[in-house]
Protein backbone atom coordinates (compact mmCIF):
# COMPACT_ATOMS: atom_id res chain seq x y z
CA UNK A 1 0.00 0.00 0.00
CA UNK A 2 1.90 2.76 -1.11
CA UNK A 3 -1.04 5.24 -0.12
CA UNK A 4 -0.43 4.42 3.15
CA UNK A 5 3.81 4.45 3.19
CA UNK A 6 3.25 8.20 2.26
CA UNK A 7 0.55 8.63 4.75
CA UNK A 8 2.82 7.81 7.64
CA UNK A 9 5.60 10.28 6.78
CA UNK A 10 2.30 12.67 7.71
CA UNK A 11 1.69 10.74 10.68
CA UNK A 12 5.01 11.08 12.79
CA UNK A 13 4.11 14.61 14.13
CA UNK A 14 0.17 14.60 14.49
CA UNK A 15 0.73 16.49 17.66
CA UNK A 16 2.77 19.40 15.73
CA UNK A 17 0.16 19.20 13.15
CA UNK A 18 -2.18 20.58 15.50
CA UNK A 19 -0.41 22.54 17.55
CA UNK A 20 -1.38 25.89 15.56
CA UNK A 21 -5.28 24.70 16.20
CA UNK A 22 -4.84 23.93 20.04
CA UNK A 23 -3.15 26.63 20.42
CA UNK A 24 -5.98 28.91 19.03
CA UNK A 25 -8.13 27.32 21.22
CA UNK A 26 -6.43 27.88 24.02
CA UNK A 27 -5.75 31.70 23.65
CA UNK A 28 -9.04 32.72 22.68
CA UNK A 29 -10.77 32.74 25.84
CA UNK A 30 -9.01 33.90 29.27
CA UNK A 31 -5.51 32.34 30.46
CA UNK A 32 -5.94 30.62 33.63
CA UNK A 33 -3.47 32.44 35.11
CA UNK A 34 -5.65 35.42 35.12
CA UNK A 35 -5.64 37.12 39.05
CA UNK A 36 -9.30 38.29 38.42
CA UNK A 37 -10.36 34.47 37.53
CA UNK A 38 -8.42 33.34 40.48
CA UNK A 39 -10.37 35.93 42.70
CA UNK A 40 -13.39 34.31 41.42
CA UNK A 41 -12.59 30.98 42.04
CA UNK A 42 -12.09 31.70 45.77
CA UNK A 43 -15.22 32.91 45.97
CA UNK A 44 -17.09 29.57 44.30
CA UNK A 45 -15.39 27.82 46.77
CA UNK A 46 -17.18 29.70 49.85
CA UNK A 47 -20.92 28.05 47.78
CA UNK A 48 -20.30 24.28 48.46
CA UNK A 49 -23.25 22.10 47.22
CA UNK A 50 -23.86 19.36 44.38
CA UNK A 51 -21.76 17.95 42.32
CA UNK A 52 -20.81 17.13 38.48
CA UNK A 53 -20.42 13.70 37.69
CA UNK A 54 -18.47 12.27 34.86
CA UNK A 55 -18.41 8.84 34.01
CA UNK A 56 -16.24 7.53 30.73
CA UNK A 57 -17.99 4.43 29.40
CA UNK A 58 -16.66 1.29 27.65
CA UNK A 59 -18.44 2.50 24.02
CA UNK A 60 -16.44 5.71 24.30
CA UNK A 61 -19.24 7.72 25.19
CA UNK A 62 -18.80 9.55 28.14
CA UNK A 63 -21.84 10.58 30.42
CA UNK A 64 -21.94 14.13 32.60
CA UNK A 65 -24.36 14.66 34.90
CA UNK A 66 -25.61 17.85 36.44
CA UNK A 67 -25.84 16.96 39.85
CA UNK A 68 -27.94 19.18 42.52
CA UNK A 69 -31.39 17.36 42.34
CA UNK A 70 -32.40 19.47 45.38
CA UNK A 71 -31.86 23.24 43.22
CA UNK A 72 -33.04 21.71 39.54
CA UNK A 73 -29.83 21.07 39.05
CA UNK A 74 -28.66 24.59 39.72
CA UNK A 75 -24.79 25.44 39.27
CA UNK A 76 -23.45 25.80 42.68
CA UNK A 77 -20.30 27.96 43.04
CA UNK A 78 -18.22 24.83 43.61
CA UNK A 79 -19.92 22.79 40.75
CA UNK A 80 -18.73 25.55 38.12
CA UNK A 81 -14.99 24.30 39.03
CA UNK A 82 -16.02 21.00 39.04
CA UNK A 83 -17.28 21.41 35.46
CA UNK A 84 -14.05 22.75 34.49
CA UNK A 85 -11.86 20.14 35.74
CA UNK A 86 -14.14 17.36 33.93
CA UNK A 87 -13.80 19.79 30.95
CA UNK A 88 -10.28 19.15 31.49
CA UNK A 89 -10.44 15.64 32.28
CA UNK A 90 -12.06 15.23 28.57
CA UNK A 91 -9.56 17.16 26.89
CA UNK A 92 -7.26 14.45 27.54
CA UNK A 93 -9.46 11.21 27.09
CA UNK A 94 -7.40 10.41 23.93
CA UNK A 95 -9.89 7.36 23.44
CA UNK A 96 -13.07 9.47 23.75
CA UNK A 97 -15.75 10.00 20.62
CA UNK A 98 -18.66 11.39 22.60
CA UNK A 99 -20.77 12.88 25.41
CA UNK A 100 -23.76 13.10 26.41
CA UNK A 101 -24.54 15.68 29.05
CA UNK A 102 -27.53 15.71 31.46
CA UNK A 103 -29.08 16.48 34.71
CA UNK A 104 -29.83 14.31 37.68
CA UNK A 105 -33.68 12.85 38.73
CA UNK A 106 -35.26 13.72 35.67
CA UNK A 107 -34.65 17.56 35.20
CA UNK A 108 -32.17 19.10 32.68
CA UNK A 109 -30.38 22.38 35.03
CA UNK A 110 -32.30 25.48 36.06
CA UNK A 111 -28.73 27.51 35.48
CA UNK A 112 -27.19 29.26 38.97
CA UNK A 113 -27.79 28.75 42.02
CA UNK A 114 -29.37 31.48 43.87
CA UNK A 115 -27.50 31.53 46.95
CA UNK A 116 -24.39 31.91 45.23
CA UNK A 117 -25.48 35.13 42.66
CA UNK A 118 -26.57 37.28 45.45
CA UNK A 119 -23.25 36.68 47.23
CA UNK A 120 -21.58 37.95 43.79
CA UNK A 121 -24.34 40.24 42.69
CA UNK A 122 -22.11 43.53 42.08
CA UNK A 123 -20.80 44.07 38.62
CA UNK A 124 -17.11 43.08 38.91
CA UNK A 125 -17.67 39.65 40.24
CA UNK A 126 -20.67 39.02 37.77
CA UNK A 127 -17.91 39.78 34.99
CA UNK A 128 -15.44 37.02 36.42
CA UNK A 129 -18.25 34.79 36.91
CA UNK A 130 -19.19 35.53 33.32
CA UNK A 131 -15.42 35.51 32.14
CA UNK A 132 -15.16 31.74 33.29
CA UNK A 133 -18.16 30.30 32.51
CA UNK A 134 -17.67 31.48 28.78
CA UNK A 135 -13.99 30.38 28.71
CA UNK A 136 -15.23 26.58 30.28
CA UNK A 137 -18.46 26.30 28.32
CA UNK A 138 -16.48 27.27 24.99
CA UNK A 139 -13.88 24.52 26.12
CA UNK A 140 -16.54 22.21 25.99
CA UNK A 141 -17.98 23.11 22.72
CA UNK A 142 -14.82 22.60 21.43
CA UNK A 143 -13.79 19.20 22.99
CA UNK A 144 -12.59 16.80 20.30
CA UNK A 145 -16.37 14.74 21.37
CA UNK A 146 -19.57 14.51 19.71
CA UNK A 147 -21.60 16.16 21.96
CA UNK A 148 -25.35 16.16 22.59
CA UNK A 149 -27.42 17.56 25.62
CA UNK A 150 -30.11 15.10 26.73
CA UNK A 151 -32.96 17.83 28.41
CA UNK A 152 -35.08 15.88 30.20
CA UNK A 153 -37.93 18.32 32.78
CA UNK A 154 -37.01 21.70 32.27
CA UNK A 155 -33.53 23.58 31.24
CA UNK A 156 -33.69 27.33 32.28
CA UNK A 157 -31.26 30.33 32.57
CA UNK A 158 -27.81 29.20 32.74
CA UNK A 159 -29.12 25.55 31.75
CA UNK A 160 -30.34 26.91 28.76
CA UNK A 161 -27.27 28.33 27.86
CA UNK A 162 -25.13 24.79 28.46
CA UNK A 163 -27.55 23.27 26.16
CA UNK A 164 -25.79 25.46 23.22
CA UNK A 165 -22.63 24.35 24.48
CA UNK A 166 -23.33 20.78 23.22
CA UNK A 167 -23.11 19.83 18.98
CA UNK A 168 -26.85 18.69 19.40
CA UNK A 169 -30.16 18.79 21.80
CA UNK A 170 -32.00 15.59 22.09
CA UNK A 171 -35.44 16.01 24.65
CA UNK A 172 -38.38 13.87 25.97
CA UNK A 173 -42.01 15.25 25.01
CA UNK A 174 -42.33 16.81 28.02
CA UNK A 175 -39.47 18.68 28.71
CA UNK A 176 -39.16 22.76 27.67
CA UNK A 177 -36.24 25.31 27.18
CA UNK A 178 -36.53 28.62 28.10
CA UNK A 179 -34.39 31.71 28.68
CA UNK A 180 -35.52 33.46 31.40
CA UNK A 181 -32.61 35.98 31.40
CA UNK A 182 -35.09 38.28 30.75
CA UNK A 183 -37.35 37.87 33.96
CA UNK A 184 -34.60 38.05 36.00
CA UNK A 185 -33.33 41.67 34.53
CA UNK A 186 -30.32 39.93 32.65
CA UNK A 187 -29.12 38.92 29.42
CA UNK A 188 -27.44 35.52 28.95
CA UNK A 189 -23.75 35.72 30.48
CA UNK A 190 -22.23 32.02 29.72
CA UNK A 191 -21.81 32.87 25.87
CA UNK A 192 -25.47 31.17 25.15
CA UNK A 193 -26.62 34.20 23.12
CA UNK A 194 -24.26 33.98 20.82
CA UNK A 195 -23.97 30.39 20.03
CA UNK A 196 -27.79 30.63 20.38
CA UNK A 197 -27.60 32.88 17.23
CA UNK A 198 -25.43 30.61 15.18
CA UNK A 199 -27.61 27.42 15.57
CA UNK A 200 -31.46 29.02 15.37
CA UNK A 201 -30.67 32.16 13.32
CA UNK A 202 -31.01 35.83 14.52
CA UNK A 203 -35.10 36.17 14.18
CA UNK A 204 -35.21 32.96 16.31
CA UNK A 205 -32.88 34.02 18.80
CA UNK A 206 -34.90 37.24 19.11
CA UNK A 207 -38.09 35.78 19.87
CA UNK A 208 -36.55 33.16 22.65
CA UNK A 209 -34.53 35.90 24.64
CA UNK A 210 -36.37 39.00 24.24
CA UNK A 211 -39.68 36.72 24.51
CA UNK A 212 -38.04 34.71 27.10
CA UNK A 213 -40.18 31.98 24.74
CA UNK A 214 -41.05 28.21 25.91
CA UNK A 215 -39.35 26.09 23.63
CA UNK A 216 -41.36 22.74 23.93
CA UNK A 217 -40.00 19.87 21.20
CA UNK A 218 -41.91 20.89 18.46
CA UNK A 219 -41.38 24.11 18.30
CA UNK A 220 -37.43 23.08 18.76
CA UNK A 221 -37.60 21.18 15.73
CA UNK A 222 -39.13 23.89 14.02
CA UNK A 223 -36.42 26.41 14.91
CA UNK A 224 -33.64 24.03 14.20
CA UNK A 225 -32.80 23.72 18.18
CA UNK A 226 -33.65 20.23 18.75
CA UNK A 227 -32.38 17.43 16.65
CA UNK A 228 -34.42 14.39 18.45
CA UNK A 229 -37.56 14.41 20.33
CA UNK A 230 -36.67 10.76 22.11
CA UNK A 231 -40.06 8.09 22.92
CA UNK A 232 -39.42 7.17 25.74
CA UNK A 233 -41.28 9.57 29.39
CA UNK A 234 -39.30 11.64 31.41
CA UNK A 235 -37.53 10.32 34.10
CA UNK A 236 -37.87 6.26 32.35
CA UNK A 237 -35.32 4.40 32.68
CA UNK A 238 -34.70 4.08 28.93
CA UNK A 239 -34.55 7.95 28.28
CA UNK A 240 -30.59 7.54 28.63
CA UNK A 241 -30.36 4.43 26.48
CA UNK A 242 -32.13 5.63 23.57
CA UNK A 243 -29.84 9.29 23.21
CA UNK A 244 -26.54 7.08 23.58
CA UNK A 245 -28.39 5.05 20.66
CA UNK A 246 -28.68 8.31 18.90
CA UNK A 247 -25.43 9.61 19.48
CA UNK A 248 -23.81 6.00 18.34
CA UNK A 249 -25.07 7.00 14.63
CA UNK A 250 -22.45 9.55 15.03
CA UNK A 251 -19.51 8.16 16.97
CA UNK A 252 -19.19 4.69 15.26
CA UNK A 253 -15.65 3.68 14.05
CA UNK A 254 -11.96 5.19 14.36
CA UNK A 255 -11.90 7.48 17.34
CA UNK A 256 -9.04 9.15 15.94
CA UNK A 257 -11.05 9.92 12.93
CA UNK A 258 -14.55 11.04 14.96
CA UNK A 259 -12.16 13.53 16.91
CA UNK A 260 -10.34 14.88 13.52
CA UNK A 261 -14.21 15.24 12.18
CA UNK A 262 -14.98 17.30 15.53
CA UNK A 263 -11.71 19.38 15.03
CA UNK A 264 -12.13 19.93 11.48
CA UNK A 265 -16.14 21.50 12.03
CA UNK A 266 -14.88 23.89 14.63
CA UNK A 267 -11.88 25.03 12.88
CA UNK A 268 -14.39 26.13 10.10
CA UNK A 269 -16.93 27.63 12.33
CA UNK A 270 -14.38 29.68 13.92
CA UNK A 271 -11.95 30.62 11.81
CA UNK A 272 -10.77 32.40 8.76
CA UNK A 273 -11.53 30.71 5.48
CA UNK A 274 -7.60 30.38 5.06
CA UNK A 275 -6.88 29.66 8.46
CA UNK A 276 -9.91 27.18 8.30
CA UNK A 277 -8.37 25.50 5.02
CA UNK A 278 -4.89 25.36 6.60
CA UNK A 279 -6.22 23.85 9.52
CA UNK A 280 -8.07 21.36 7.97
CA UNK A 281 -5.52 20.14 5.91
CA UNK A 282 -2.84 19.58 8.85
CA UNK A 283 -5.35 17.32 10.78
CA UNK A 284 -6.13 15.86 7.04
CA UNK A 285 -2.22 14.99 7.64
CA UNK A 286 -3.18 13.02 10.58
CA UNK A 287 -5.38 10.53 9.53
CA UNK A 288 -4.50 10.11 5.62
CA UNK A 289 -2.67 6.37 5.64
CA UNK A 290 -3.65 5.71 9.35
CA UNK A 291 -5.09 2.31 10.45
CA UNK A 292 -9.05 3.09 9.46
CA UNK A 293 -7.22 4.68 6.07
CA UNK A 294 -5.01 1.65 5.18
CA UNK A 295 -8.02 -0.77 6.98
CA UNK A 296 -10.57 1.08 4.72
CA UNK A 297 -8.40 0.98 1.77
CA UNK A 298 -7.83 -2.64 1.76
CA UNK A 299 -11.63 -3.62 2.65
CA UNK A 300 -12.25 -1.94 -0.74
CA UNK A 301 -9.09 -3.63 -2.75
CA UNK A 302 -10.59 -6.94 -1.38
CA UNK A 303 -14.32 -6.27 -2.70
CA UNK A 304 -13.30 -5.24 -5.56
CA UNK A 305 -10.64 -8.56 -6.58
CA UNK A 306 -14.18 -10.34 -5.43
CA UNK A 307 -15.84 -8.35 -8.16
CA UNK A 308 -13.59 -9.45 -10.89
CA UNK A 309 -13.05 -12.95 -10.01
CA UNK A 310 -17.01 -13.69 -10.11
CA UNK A 311 -16.46 -11.93 -13.55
Amino acid sequence: MALCGAGRLLLQHPRNALRTFFKHNRTFCCSNNDPQEEQIREKFKLFPGGCIDLHKQESKIALMTINNPTRMNAFSGSMMLELEERVRELETWTEGRGLIVKGAAGTFCSGSDLNAVRAISNPQDGMKMCMFMQRILTRMLRLPLISVALIEGKALGGGAELTTACDFRVMTADAVIQFVHKNMGLVPGWGGAARLVRIVGRQHALKLLAGAKKVDPDFGRQIGLIDEVLSSPQGGGNVLVEAEQWLSQLTKGSAPVIRAIKNVVVSGSELSLEQALRTERDIFGTVWGGPANCEALAQRTKHKSEKLFEK
